[in-house]
């Protein structure tokens, strides 16, 4: 398996989200399971990590196509034939 298809297997940004809203729900509720407040602590953490990830990756993609634009612009300099 390639390192693409590892990250392929992760949750998208959309289904990151939901599931920290769910568990931002469960940790809301009165009767919030003591046993499982560590692990849902985990897991919200590793989520916010890939969302700030995949907000970077989308990023730095956007600022790429930005940048080839500007270059491609009459009057920029570059030569295109």
């Amino acid at each position: 398996m390639s390192t693409t298809d590892t990250a392929d297997a992760r949750p998208g940004y959309a289904e990151a989200l939901a599931e920290l809203e769910r568990i931002l729900s469960e940790l809301e509720r009165d009767n919030v399971d003591v046993d499982r407040l560590a692990t849902q602590v985990q897991r919200a953490a590793e989520l916010i990590g890939l969302c700030r990830e995949r907000i970077g990756n989308a990023r730095l993609q956007i600022e790429h196509v930005v940048a080839e634009l500007g270059a491609a612009e009459p009057g920029n300099g570059s030569a295109r034939a």
